[in-house]
């Protein structure tokens, strides 16, 4: 997303191209490759053909937690920062049974809808997605990727 582009519920989402797109894809070349491999060669091709899956499986696992472990950092100091802004707004921390999920999508909330937002959140449960799109003005967030 384009900086200068104003953030909202649509388009808040980033697809980065090279990790999104890119590894993606050649992971699932590889895999693609490795089970052609298998199928069509003879038994000599079975030990490259299981390493090409054996590789692309371990990539997976090696994309996944490249994603996984920045956003648990990320997540907590959303915690941390959404702690703080409502201590400054209410004069208590967050009550302690948001869930991070419903924390981290209620960054977007500006403060003068904060407040009633969280009531609403415990009262209703509103998942992650409800509580973006009960956002009226959207606050961007262009940090988190």
């Amino acid at each position: 997303m384009n900086m200068k582009q104003t953030q909202n519920f649509k388009n808040h989402t980033i697809f980065l191209k090279g990790f999104h797109g890119l590894l993606t894809l050649g992971i699932l070349g590889l895999v693609g490759g490795g089970l052609s491999y298998l199928i069509q060669g003879d038994d000599e091709a079975t030990y490259p053909a299981s390493l090409f899956i054996l590789i692309s499986l371990l990539l997976t696992v090696i994309m996944w937690y490249l994603r996984i472990f920045p956003l648990k950092a990320q997540d907590r100091a959303i915690r941390a920062e959404e702690n703080l802004r409502h201590y400054v707004l209410a004069g208590k921390l967050l009550p302690p049974n948001l869930k991070i999920s419903q924390i981290v999508a209620l960054r977007f909330a500006p403060d003068e809808e904060l407040l009633p937002l969280i009531e609403r959140t415990l009262e209703k449960n509103l998942t992650q997605k409800e509580i973006k799109k009960e956002i009226k003005n959207w606050k961007p967030d262009y940090y988190r990727v």
